[in-house]
């Protein structure tokens, strides 16, 4: 069965935040090749949604309804939920993920 999955509005602009700021300081060809290996990590969620790991700021708060995969630098944080797989968080995993996920959980 294939899922289909969702972007949250945070996650749509992490997605152009990475276009842009790859576009600036590398090129706009690098950052299409980004955009197109998140189109893969979308594509492979929909067959496996439970491959990835706990995000360990989430699973320390014992929340275990989150997972991430990693595709260095990032991380993308998603929620698998029936037949649906929301991605939540899209962002350089250098970055302060703890108030990123708190911050974006709390989002309406």
């Amino acid at each position: 069965m294939s899922l289909k999955v969702h972007l949250t509005a945070g996650a749509v602009r992490d997605l152009e935040n990475i276009h842009e700021h790859t576009t600036d300081y590398r090129s706009p060809r690098e950052a299409d090749q980004v955009l197109d290996k998140f189109e893969k990590i979308f594509q492979t969620l929909k067959a496996q949604p439970e491959r990835g790991r706990h995000p360990p700021e989430l699973l320390d708060l014992g929340i275990l309804e989150y997972r991430e995969l990693i595709s260095a630098p990032y991380r993308l944080v998603y929620r698998a939920e029936g037949n649906d797989v929301y991605v939540i968080v899209i962002a350089d995993g250098r970055r302060d993920m703890q108030s990123l996920l708190s911050r974006r959980l709390l989002e309406p």
